[in-house]
């Protein structure tokens, strides 16, 4: 990226050096090639191979302005740990006040770089550029994703060394600016883990772990960032509704550089004095975080051992003991998945079952006695909640033979079905979730223990009515499709609780972002995994598809699911282990199974669900 001439604005191609047997690539930017050795050309950074190491190439002699440029943003791009090369690119007092991690900017297609003027202080040692672009994305000093839109324009400016004759940047913007396919090579999402606030250390309650996902450098010693990443605490969005069991201050040990699993899967982590004195619950939580954390990263590591500044072990965890420490959406494997059949009543099939013979649920639900249109189903599987098949009512009742339903424990007043209840969603903690769409008092209610007077959920920031609803495992995220404008757009909330003795607890969701930016209209979507969610909408343009997104706007790794015609709700299990389902109009309800293709499973069915 950069410029092929002082005033251009086109980039020109880039030479790379391949060494093939130790999986290097140098950056050339305009520097002069090796006459021998294996040569290659390409337009940009290669993608292909994600274990190819990108090293850049530091200015040459006598470079022109455009060319200093164009070096330095190639070295942005490179796997050079600290931005050496890149530093090589600007004047001593530049570097020194240039902060690369503060953050990174995600531009479209790469910034182009216009040339401003020359002169100014002086007309012989002075060049200014403007790098322009439109922006995609930001990753802040935290390294969470935010996606962005609008144009990028910053200045650079480059002085020539009175002394040496050399040009070099002198000014320029904080942190660093890729374009996204760049991006995509250097950067890779991955979870952090930390546990939901309500649930302390030692308390007797097993905690519930909270995935954070940031983004990394993929080829900078990755696990030693997630490991420092972790100990830093949680990103400030998540941070209200959640805790670490590191204590404040915690850090790698001094003079650990690299962490690096032994031959027995087997990660040491020295700390400093911080953690010196915690006890063995809180130190089992500790490497829990780090082991649920390693593994989202590569299942290489199965063991976590801990380690006080001095030497000594303070608890060593695997990773069958870390499923007993604390619970996780993505390790709960459903029994059942769930649907409507054609007498609108609550009917199951085994979860990891090929079959397509669906069989009522025990009580009333499965009976019949009431008509559905919807229904979800607790986490631990014992408890339904239903929507009558006019939308009006909502009935919550035990899935245990003989047991009836009784009286609707709410009631919409909309006028028309798509003006009243939306499909319910449970959380954790067994509470029941559910929006109105009446228009005259449209609002999010939440059932404590799916009974009870509901509790009017606060959202200030909300523009729009809340057309579908899913809480996350974790019960401390939300997503929910508003709808403005005749337009549906997928928002993630993070859920707080105030409780004051005596009285009811005050629950709002806070800080609504958006998590599918490039869908235009979302028409159904499912949480499927611990930060990640399938959406089924269209993009601009009006082109129809499905594809998974993270809760922070991101696009994860790997292929969408192919898109099915006329999809009204999606069910995804957090265990991606479990088969994708969705209900079309068309075809019924159909399902993924991974690596195959979408198959029927019953023609005359709707609103599948897994448990939550």
């Amino acid at each position: 990226m950069g410029v092929d001439r002082e005033g251009g604005a086109r980039r020109r191609p880039v030479r790379a050096v391949a060494y093939a047997a130790c999986g290097v690539v140098l950056l050339a930017g305009c520097a002069s090639m090796p006459d021998s050795g294996d040569l290659q050309d390409v337009e940009s950074t290669p993608r292909q191979d994600t274990q190819v190491r990108v090293f850049a190439m530091p200015p040459r002699d006598d470079a022109p302005p455009s060319e200093i440029v164009q070096g330095f943003l190639e070295a942005l791009t490179s796997d050079d740990p600290h931005y050496a090369t890149a530093r090589q690119y600007l004047t001593a007092a530049a570097s020194q006040r240039w902060k690369p991690e503060l953050s990174t900017t995600v531009l479209a297609n790469g910034p182009d770089v216009q040339a401003d003027h020359t002169g100014g202080r002086d007309d012989t040692d002075d060049y200014a550029f403007t790098l322009t672009g439109s922006r995609v994305a930001r990753v802040d000093a935290q390294q969470s994703y935010t996606p962005l839109s609008g144009p990028y324009s910053q200045p650079v400016h480059l002085t020539r060394d009175r002394k040496t004759g050399q040009w070099r940047i002198d000014g320029l913007p904080q942190g660093v600016v890729m374009g996204q396919s760049d991006f995509q090579r250097n950067y890779m999402s991955v979870n952090k883990y930390y546990f939901a606030s309500n649930t302390k250390a030692g308390s007797g309650t097993q905690p519930t772990a909270v995935a954070d996902p940031v983004y990394v450098r993929r080829r900078v010693d990755a696990m030693t960032q997630m490991v420092r990443s972790l100990l830093n605490g949680p990103t400030r969005w998540l941070g209200p509704v959640v805790r670490s069991s590191f204590p404040t201050g915690t850090a790698l040990k001094k003079g650990v550089t690299s962490l690096t699993p032994d031959d027995q899967n087997k990660l040491t982590v020295p700390l400093n004095e911080k953690a010196s004195r915690v006890g063995r619950e809180k130190c089992y939580e500790m490497a829990t975080q780090l082991l649920f954390t390693l593994q989202n990263l590569t299942p290489t590591v199965d063991t976590v051992a801990v380690q006080r500044a001095d030497g000594t072990s303070l608890c060593t965890l695997g990773e069958d003991r870390a499923e007993a420490v604390a619970s996780r959406g993505s390790v709960k494997r459903p029994e059942y998945l769930y649907f409507v059949d054609d007498k609108r009543r609550l009917v199951r099939i085994a979860g990891g079952s090929a079959g397509t013979s669906a069989a009522p649920v025990p009580g009333a639900f499965g009976e019949g006695a009431q008509q559905l249109r919807s229904a979800a189903v607790s986490w631990d599987e014992r408890t339904a909640a239903g929507v009558g098949f006019d939308g009006k009512s909502l009935y919550v009742g035990s899935l245990v033979s003989g047991g009836s339903l009784g009286e609707p424990v709410l009631r919409s007043r909309g006028k028309t079905e798509n003006d009243r209840l939306t499909t319910p969603s449970w959380d954790a903690h067994g509470d029941l979730w559910v929006a109105d769409r009446d228009p005259a008092h449209p609002r999010l209610l939440v059932l404590e223990q799916g009974a009870g007077q509901p509790l009017d959920v606060k959202i200030p920031g909300l523009n729009g009515r809340i057309n579908a609803v899913r809480v996350a495992a974790d019960g401390v995220r939300i997503a929910l499709v508003v709808e403005k404008d005749g337009k549906r757009s997928l928002l993630i909330g993070r859920i707080e609780r105030e409780e004051k003795s005596g009285e009811r607890p005050v629950v709002s969701v806070l800080e609504l972002r958006s998590a599918a930016p490039e869908l235009e209209d979302v028409t159904a979507m499912s949480w499927a995994g611990d930060s990640r969610l399938v959406v089924a909408g269209r993009e601009q343009g009006g082109v129809q598809t499905m594809l998974y997104v993270q809760v922070d706007g991101s696009t994860p790794e790997g292929p969408a699911p192919a898109a099915v015609t006329g999809v009204k709700s999606i069910a995804a299990s957090e265990d991606d282990r479990l088969p994708l389902v969705a209900y079309s109009a068309e075809d019924g309800i159909v399902r993924l199974p991974s690596g195959a293709q979408w198959q029927k499973v019953v023609k005359d069915g709707s609103a599948p669900v897994y448990p939550g």
